[in-house]
């Protein structure tokens, strides 16, 4: 049996890495979900590293199922995002110690995977939008793409007046039948108006509708789902398991969108998958920057009984995210026709620049001196009495 003897973590506001170490001296790269990122650092030291450390670093469900039952009454999405950057740097590390793709240790092979390109832009013309699109297919080879329809949660109030059917018009009649045309909603409409926009949707031949309603309301997503042939997806907010269950019990969708770093995680995206693999649903991860959570989600895709058609892979570079720029030594991201490429290489085949942890807020916990105390100091905060 091998045990974690150090966890460290580098942040800032958006991004936390995490890194692993065990007694036999194998390492691994993990990351929480990206925003907030400093906080959820915090929630990894106070509510993570006390069950973790010592631990076996090999029976990865295990560990990842005993933090949630010990820190029951926290439940939440920071403890899913904190729980996913331990879980994603030991699948790394098994990667490593077994010499094998995190892919491969998973059920899946190595190889090119389908993407679509995924814009995160509503501040973009609809006819800016559409010639940009149009020339990313053309130079990347995208046969799929997806853009942002209305305003995000914004109970039927648009970007700005007429901006939804204008692009839906503009996109669908400069790329129908070039590519598959998906659409992202945010949450922003009412059922009725959810469902005017999926018949417009439908008469353009766009094929995925995501989010169309406030995705924490399951029964107007049903309804929304039931009046329309075009497939309804989300998810990708949602880590509670028995809210995962509900919403495939219901089919509150057509298919299901998880996050591998908002669930929490390798292992309960693929409880979650399993879940809707049972129910016949098929699974799109939701992947909405060039951070981890694509590496690990092109892995994890790969692998899937009931994956969907194609990965996302955003399209905004460091203007848009500038966050995202320095986090790796190479790019895992490279476009191949279209397809993204997972290598043979151990692990999730990425490595952290040094140049960006050199910038982070460095905290380290270490099995040999690590007191629950610590954790105080370390963020230089009062101790409740």
């Amino acid at each position: 049996m091998s045990r974690i003897v150090k966890l460290e973590t580098f942040s800032n506001e958006f991004v936390c890495f995490v890194k692993v170490t065990s007694d036999d001296g194998y390492t691994g790269w993990g990351q929480t979900a990206p925003y907030n990122a400093d906080i959820t650092a915090q929630v990894f030291h106070r509510q993570i590293v006390p069950w973790a450390l010592g631990q076996d670093c090999q029976d990865i469900p295990h560990l990842v199922d005993l933090i949630h039952r010990r820190e029951q009454k926290f439940p939440g999405s920071y403890r899913a995002r904190a729980i996913g950057g331990l879980d994603t740097a030991l699948w790394d590390m098994q990667g490593k110690r077994t010499n094998k793709p995190v892919v491969e240790l998973i059920g899946g092979t190595t190889g090119r995977l389908r993407t679509y390109a995924s814009s995160m832009k509503r501040n973009i013309t609809p006819s800016d939008e559409a010639e940009r699109l149009k020339r990313l297919c053309g130079e990347k080879g995208f046969d799929a793409i997806k853009f942002r329809i209305g305003a995000e949660c914004g109970n039927d109030v648009d970007e700005w007046p007429g901006r939804t059917e204008d692009i839906i018009k503009t996109v669908s009649n400069s790329l129908i039948g070039q590519a598959d045309l998906l659409v992202d909603a945010n949450s922003a409409f009412s059922v009725s108006r959810a469902i005017e926009i999926g018949q417009m949707l439908q008469d353009y031949g766009i094929t995925h509708y995501e989010e169309p309603v406030a995705y924490w309301d399951l029964e107007a997503t049903q309804r929304v789902t039931q009046a329309l042939e075009i497939d309804v997806t989300g998810g990708e907010q949602d880590w509670d398991i028995a809210t995962w269950k509900r919403m495939i019990d219901m089919r509150a969708v057509d298919v299901i969108q998880p996050d591998i770093m908002y669930v929490g995680g390798i292992c309960r995206t693929l409880d979650v998958a399993n879940i809707a693999a049972r129910s016949g649903l098929p699974c799109t991860l939701h992947a909405a920057n060039l951070s981890l959570v694509t590496v690990c989600s092109m892995h994890v895709m790969k692998a899937l009984p009931n994956a969907g058609k194609y990965l996302e892979l955003s399209i905004e570079g460091d203007d848009y995210y500038p966050w995202q720029h320095g986090l790796f030594t190479t790019n895992p991201f490279k476009i191949y026709d279209g397809k993204v490429e997972i290598t043979d290489a151990p692990g999730w085949g990425i490595e952290v620049h040094q140049d960006w942890l050199s910038r982070a807020k460095y905290v380290v916990a270490d099995v040999k001196d690590w007191q629950p105390n610590a954790y105080y100091a370390l963020y230089d905060i009062e101790k409740p009495r």
